[in-house]
C-alpha cells in the first residue's frame, strides 16, 4: 500500500536509470537504489539489510521469470518488482520506496510501501529446530516470512543469542576487550515478537521416528518437524601436549573471549592448520600487534581452493603484515610445563609460543545422531529437499547432498541459510528454491577475496586483473570448463555470478 501523503523527492533524471543498471541517489542521508523494469521505475532502500551494502555497487540480474537485486558484499537477492528476499544472507526483504515520474524526473518518497502478511498456515503444527547458527535462524525465520502460524522451537548449546561466527575469525579477536563480542544474527525482542522459544541445552540423542529429541538434561523435546542444524565443532589435534593450558580452538563466542583473555598483545602465537579459520585469525592477532606463526601442511595457502598463484599472493601479503608461514611441516608435540611454551615440528625445529591455536578445521556436530544415515564425508545423507527422514531435515555444515554423483558437504554461511530455505518451504508443502551456487569469502589483513563454486577439482586457472593489487578475477577451469571463480575488487561480477554463474563464467 502507498501513503498518498508522502512527500516526495527529486532525486535523479528519468533517462539516467538505464535497463539493467542500478542507480544510486540520496536523500538527505538517506541512500537510495533505482531501477527500471520497461517503463516503470522502481525504487528500494539503497543499503542491504543484511550489513548496510551499497546496493548500486551490486547487480541486477535475471532470474528465471523475475529480475533479483543481488548485494555485492554477502550476495543476498531480492525480487526486484517488490524488494522480497530471493537468497541469504538478509534475512528480510529490501524496503520499497514510492516512486512518481514527472516531466522526465524521478521523484522518490522516503516512506516504506507496506508488505501483505503472508496468509497464516500450519497453526497447530510444531517444528523443532536443533541448532541456532545460521541455518537454524533462517530457518525460523523463512518459516515466519512464509505465514507458518504454528509452533518454533529452537535449541541451542549455547546460552547467548544467535550471533554471527563468522565474525569470530575475521573481527573479534583481534579486538583487545575480552566483552567483544560477534554481533547477533537478530535481536533478543525479535525471537519473543515472533514466538520462537529459545531453549538451552546439549542434544544427547534422536529418534527420528518419533521425532524427539533428548537434552543432557533429561528433557525431551518433539516436533511434528524437526530441522537438523547442529553445525560443526572445532577439530582438535592428536599430538603430545594438546591438552596444556593456552591450547585454543576458535568456534565460538566462549572460544573467542577466551582468546583475547589469554592472548597479550605483546606475545606470540603459532597457528596450527594454514586454513581460512587458521589465516583470518593470524590476521586479526596481528592487528592486535601478536606475534604470529603459522604452521601449514602445504607449502603454499589455499593452493587447492584458489591455485598457486593466488595462494602464493596471500602467503605474501601475510608476510607483508608480520605473520611468519611454515609451510610443508606439521607439529610433532606441544610442549610446556604448567601450561604451553613451544611447538616442535617434525623436522625439530622448535618455536616458542605463549599460546597456540589449533585451526584444522571443523567437523560435523552428530554425535547425537548415530542412528540416522550417514555419509562418508561424515554428514547426514540428504535429499535435494534437505530430508534426512520422513518429516525430519538436516542443513548446514551437517548435510551431505549429492553433486555430479558424489557426497558432498559445503561448510559456507550462505549455502547453510539457503538450505534452511528449502528446508522451510519443503515443511509446508511450498516448491522449494534451487539450491545456489556455493559462495564464501575470506577477509585477511583488510583484503577481501570471494570464492564461487562446488569444491570441484581444476587444473588450470586464468587470471584477469592484478593479484598484487587485489582486482582481479581468476577463472578455474577442469578440461577448459568453469568450475570455480575467485575475485577480489569485482563485487559486481561476482554478485551477478552469483546468481547466473555459467554466462558470467563464459563472458569473463
Amino acid at each position: 500500500m502507498i501513503d498518498t501523503s508522502a512527500l516526495f523527492h527529486d532525486v535523479i533524471a528519468e533517462a539516467d536509470v538505464a535497463p539493467g543498471q542500478i542507480a544510486g541517489a540520496t536523500i538527505g542521508d538517506r541512500k537510495v537504489a533505482l531501477i527500471r523494469d520497461g517503463e516503470t521505475i522502481r525504487a528500494f532502500k539503497g543499503t542491504c539489510p543484511h550489513k548496510g551494502a551499497p546496493m548500486e555497487q551490486g547487480a541486477l540480474c535475471a532470474a528465471g521469470d523475475e529480475s533479483w537485486l543481488v548485494c555485492p558484499w554477502h550476495k543476498a537477492a531480492f525480487n526486484a518488482a517488490d524488494g522480497a528476499l530471493r537468497e541469504p544472507l538478509a534475512l528480510d526483504p529490501l524496503p520499497q520506496y514510492p516512486v512518481q515520474v514527472v516531466d522526465g524526473r524521478v521523484l522518490v518518497a522516503l516512506t516504506e510501501i507496506e508488505r501483505a502478511e503472508p496468509a497464516r498456515c500450519a497453526e497447530q503444527k510444531s517444528v523443532l529446530i536443533l541448532g541456532a547458527g545460521a541455518a537454524g535462524v533462517a530457518a525460523a525465520c523463512a518459516l515466519r516470512e512464509k505465514g507458518f502460524a504454528g509452533k518454533i522451537t529452537m535449541v541451542s548449546a549455547e546460552a547467548t543469542a544467535p550471533y554471527d561466527r563468522t565474525a569470530l575469525s575475521k573481527m573479534t579477536i583481534g579486538k583487545d576487550d575480552p566483552k567483544a563480542s560477534a554481533p547477533p544474527l537478530r535481536s533478543v525482542a525479535f525471537y519473543e515478537e515472533n514466538r520462537i522459544t529459545r531453549i538451552t541445552g546439549r542434544i544427547t540423542a534422536f529418534d527420528a521416528a518419533s521425532r524427539t529429541a533428548t537434552l543432557e538434561s533429561g528433557d525431551r523435546l518433539q516436533g511434528d518437524d524437526v530441522i537438523i542444524a547442529t553445525g560443526s565443532v572445532a577439530r582438535t589435534i592428536d599430538v603430545p601436549g594438546a591438552d596444556l593450558p593456552g591450547v585454543l580452538t576458535l568456534r565460538t563466542q566462549e572460544d573467542a573471549t577466551q582468546i583475547i583473555e589469554t592472548v597479550d598483545p605483546a606475545g606470540s602465537v603459532v597457528v596450527i592448520g594454514a586454513s581460512f579459520i587458521g589465516m583470518e585469525a593470524a590476521s586479526a592477532l596481528r592487528q592486535r600487534g601478536v606475534g604470529v606463526t603459522v604452521v601449514g601442511q602445504t607449502k603454499v595457502p589455499f593452493e587447492k581452493q584458489f591455485g598457486r598463484e593466488i595462494g602464493e599472493r596471500l602467503r605474501a601479503l601475510h608476510a607483508e603484515n608480520g605473520v611468519a608461514f611454515i609451510g610443508g611441516r606439521s607439529v610433532e608435540r606441544i610442549q610446556g610445563q604448567d601450561r604451553v611454551s613451544g611447538v616442535v615440528l617434525d623436522d625439530g625445529t622448535e618455536l616458542r609460543a605463549d599460546a597456540v591455536l589449533v585451526g584444522i578445521g571443523a567437523r560435523p556436530s552428530l554425535d547425537a545422531f548415530t542412528r540416522l544415515s550417514h555419509a562418508e564425508d561424515g554428514g547426514l545423507r540428504v535429499d535435494s529437499f534437505l530430508r534426512v527422514a520422513d518429516h525430519v531435515h538436516a542443513v548446514g555444515d551437517i548435510a551431505s547432498m549429492s553433486h555430479d554423483g558424489h557426497p558432498v558437504r559445503i561448510e559456507h554461511w550462505r549455502t547453510a541459510q539457503a538450505q534452511a530455505r528449502i528446508a522451510a518451504a519443503a515443511i509446508l508443502d511450498e516448491t522449494p528454491p534451487a539450491l545456489p551456487t556455493p559462495w564464501f569469502w575470506t577477509q585477511q589483513h583488510g583484503k577481501k577475496l570471494e570464492y564461487l563454486g562446488w569444491p570441484d577439482s581444476f587444473d588450470a586457472v586464468d587470471i584477469d586483473g592484478s593479484l598484487q593489487d587485489f582486482d582481479f578475477l581468476a577463472i578455474l577451469r577442469q578440461k577448459g570448463r568453469a568450475v570455480g571463480l575467485v575475485g577480489a575488487g569485482r563485487a559486481a561480477v561476482m554478485a551477478q555470478a552469483a546468481v547466473d554463474f555459467d554466462s558470467v563464467a563464459q563472458d569473463s
